[in-house]
């Protein structure tokens, strides 16, 4: 099995990045390396393995408290950690028995077995090991985000191709986790199976801008519109609505549609769109228009 890289270095981040730092650099490296925006490129499929790996251990205080006291040797045993999901996805887990490997390590100079030392969640030799956790990506739209939506996974574990149907709840962010309990690889030795965890991605939307729980957006109005005032129809991510523009609106003017933002998870709640209203000049003036606009510019100078 070939060295793997420092995590720190996979996602161009400081030892000292805090979780925010990580989160951010490993959304970059997924949109980059996502596999339906790299179809058939083995090289990106690999990097995006590589970032939704590292991502997995940094991003869990208590594994990358792990990792950087022992580095990848507490989270192999030998043999590849295996790969699956649905249209490529990271996989990764724990393979063995960590009292084993880190007494290998270090000649059990630690005393008392490290199976106490982690709290016991790595198992141990004394019953059945817990079968291995499983990692997988799923990139949902803006949309399906602030609606909730179902999604259909194809996940090949230990050998077997299932069909996996799983619900992600609405108002969710790029890097949260959703935790299937018993979907992950089954116990060599008749314990519990692990977990299957998806790392959510929430595509980009050229129409809006997420900032927590707000969207941002632009509309461009007339120019007539703009100066007499009148009726526009908004888009938001539940559909159109009307609004009223006043008289003499400025361009750069922001209207605040209240509760069009993003759900606020577990809570009956929703955040605010805020649409900025752009003026559409027109590009061509005709001779009629041009004499009135004339009129125009002679009153308001008179004015």
């Amino acid at each position: 099995m070939s060295q793997k890289r420092d995590f720190y270095e996979v996602l161009g981040i400081d030892k000292s990045a805090d979780e925010e730092a990580i989160k951010k650099a490993y959304r970059i490296l997924a949109k980059k390396y996502h596999p339906d925006a790299n179809p058939g490129d083995k090289e990106a499929e690999e990097k995006f393995k590589e970032a939704s790996e590292a991502y997995e251990i940094l991003s869990d205080p208590k594994k990358r408290s792990v990792y950087d006291q022992f580095g990848m040797a507490a989270f192999e045993n030998g043999g590849d950690p295996g790969f699956g999901g649905a249209g490529g996805y990271s996989s990764y887990g724990f393979s063995g028995d960590l009292n084993d490997i880190l007494e290998g390590l270090f000649g059990g100079g630690f005393g008392g077995g490290f199976g106490s030392f982690f709290g016991g969640g790595f198992g141990g030799r004394r019953g059945p090991m817990r079968g291995r956790d499983v990692s997988a990506a799923v990139t949902i739209t803006l949309e399906e985000c602030a609606k909730g939506c179902e999604k259909v996974l194809n996940i090949r574990n230990a050998g077997k191709q299932e069909s996996l149907s799983v619900q992600i709840p609405a108002g969710m962010e790029t890097g949260q986790r959703i935790r299937l309990r018993g979907k992950g690889e089954p116990s060599p030795n008749g314990g519990e199976p692990g977990d299957l965890i998806l790392l959510v991605e929430v595509a980009e939307d050229e129409r809006y801008r997420r900032e927590g729980i707000d969207i941002y957006s632009t509309i461009r109005i007339p120019f007539t519109t703009a100066v007499f005032g009148g009726e526009v129809v908004m888009h938001t991510l539940y559909g159109d609505v009307s609004c009223k523009v006043k008289e003499c609106t400025q361009a750069g003017t922001q209207v605040r549609l209240k509760g069009k933002g993003m759900p606020i998870m577990n809570r009956n709640s929703y955040g605010d769109q805020y649409v900025t209203i752009e003026i559409d000049v027109p590009r061509k003036v005709s001779k009629k228009a041009r004499e009135k606009l004339a009129e125009y510019r002679k009153i308001m100078e008179n004015d």
